[in-house]
């Protein structure tokens, strides 16, 4: 049963009814709601949905949790699920299914499905995360929502009793939580980069010799500044585990617990590196780009004329010739290296390696 006719309880009932359940739709309103929903699925009032289903899902928003109040005899022994999010962190002091258990203490309420978007349902698992939330304070209803969430599709991962359905709720509503260090360490890096590469490309010159070069900014320091954020941040991927060792060898063993600020940094490696990554790659478009600058085309074009004027027939240099060759030749295959190394830490690649493929990648 599905209570409710929003965008998600028409994706649930679609994605359920293409799963092979008989699906019954209770709505307030069901002659005008009943076009929304598949053919195959039977669109009623909510009272006759509630006595023709045994596992109910509640697509309803909080605040008219209350509505359902008049069927309280009709849902004793049901299981309840309830699939809703709030719109800000903690918002209420109980989660939503608290709320909702303490409404029926006669059913069974099991908190499932909010972690998955009405899009994920319609097109299927593939196109989304595949992991379905669930928590209880029943094992065996517990038990039945997961082998529904199965035959959608869907891996069901179990997160314990209903005391963990605030932080289920919390999950939709954070915003890259274990991005948030990394990002700001690369922003940190980046600026303290970029104003020493500022002072050193542009004011100095402009101090010292009154040449004025404000059209660097945009392309040449931000492209020298780059590269020096990406090395450092890939120092900082691989230095936590070299304390982490001597760590260990220190004291001995690897069963005594890291200081917290190490083993959030181990935590934070991955983030790290592919932001390490990011700006390299960055910086390799930042370098293609170099001769299509209209100020390099004028500094030919004078390199030019002074040669001409000079009559000289060559400024050709082997040493820099070969220096320059080599030194792209090996920015390609670091680059390639880095994107290796990036592309197997990605969560969906990772998981397709043993421990002896990924550490040989390392």
């Amino acid at each position: 049963g599905v209570l409710g006719s929003g965008d998600f309880a028409r994706s649930l009932a679609v994605r359920l009814v293409c799963s092979g359940f008989k699906v019954v739709v209770g709505s307030r309103n069901p002659k005008r709601k009943a076009s929304l929903f598949p053919a195959a699925a039977e669109v009623t009032f909510q009272a006759e949905a509630v006595k023709k289903a045994d596992v109910i899902f509640v697509a309803i928003f909080r605040e008219h949790y209350s509505t359902l109040c008049d069927l309280a005899d009709v849902l004793v022994g049901k299981i309840l699920v309830d699939v809703s999010n709030n719109t800000e962190i903690n918002h209420h002091k109980e989660s939503n299914a608290e709320y909702l258990a303490s409404l029926f203490p006669a059913c069974t309420v099991v908190k499932g499905f909010n972690v998955v978007s009405a899009w994920t349902l319609q097109s299927g698992a593939r196109d989304g995360n595949k992991q379905v939330l669930i928590c209880s304070n029943n094992q065996e209803a517990k038990r039945t929502v997961a082998e529904i969430a199965q035959v959608m599709g869907f891996t069901p991962v179990d997160m314990g009793c209903m005391s963990s359905a605030c932080e289920i709720e919390n999950i939709p509503l954070r915003l890259l939580p274990a991005w948030k260090i990394p990002i700001f360490l690369a922003l940190g890096l980046f600026l303290c980069f970029f104003t020493y590469n500022l002072i050193r490309q542009v004011i100095h010159p402009y101090i010292r010799e009154q040449k004025n070069k404000l059209y660097k900014i945009p392309i040449e320091v931000v492209n020298t500044t780059l590269p020096c954020v990406s090395y450092v941040m890939l120092s900082l991927v691989y230095l936590p585990g070299v304390l982490a060792a001597c760590s260990q060898l220190y004291y001995g063993t690897k069963y005594r617990r890291f200081p917290d600020w190490l083993d959030q940094w181990l935590q934070h490696r991955k983030q790290i590196g592919l932001l390490s990554f990011f700006c390299a790659a960055l910086h390799a478009v930042y370098s293609l780009c170099l001769p299509m600058r209209r100020s390099h085309r004028y500094l030919l074009i004078e390199t030019a004329v002074k040669q001409a004027v000079e009559k000289k027939m060559t400024i050709w240099v082997e040493e820099e010739v070969w220096r320059m060759e080599i030194y792209i030749s090996v920015g390609i295959i670091a680059l390639g290296l880095l994107s290796l190394l990036a592309i197997t830490s990605l969560p969906s690649i990772a998981n397709s390696l043993n421990w002896r493929e990924f550490s040989f990648i390392q």
